[in-house]
């Protein structure tokens, strides 16, 4: 994985857990599970990465205003 400012803020449990959310939704987890993400092939997953970054901001999204409602703070900036 890239080395980026959102790594920083997340742990790498929670950047996981983000992945396979997002693999879910793109009807990923089955092939990940049975390959592993080591052994996808780099062209199905160029294919896909521009909608994998695009999808996990938008879930990253998701799981703050979740965690907001239920009136927990987020860590700083």
């Amino acid at each position: 994985m890239a080395n980026n400012n959102g790594a920083k803020l997340l742990s790498q449990d929670t950047l996981n857990r983000f992945k396979y959310e997002i693999a879910s939704e793109l009807g990923l987890s089955g092939e990940i599970q049975r390959r592993g993400w080591a052994d996808m092939p780099s062209r199905d997953m160029g294919a896909i990465g521009g909608n994998i970054g695009g999808r996990m901001v938008r879930v990253m999204i998701r799981h703050a205003e979740e965690a907001l409602a239920r009136g927990e703070q987020l860590p700083p900036v």
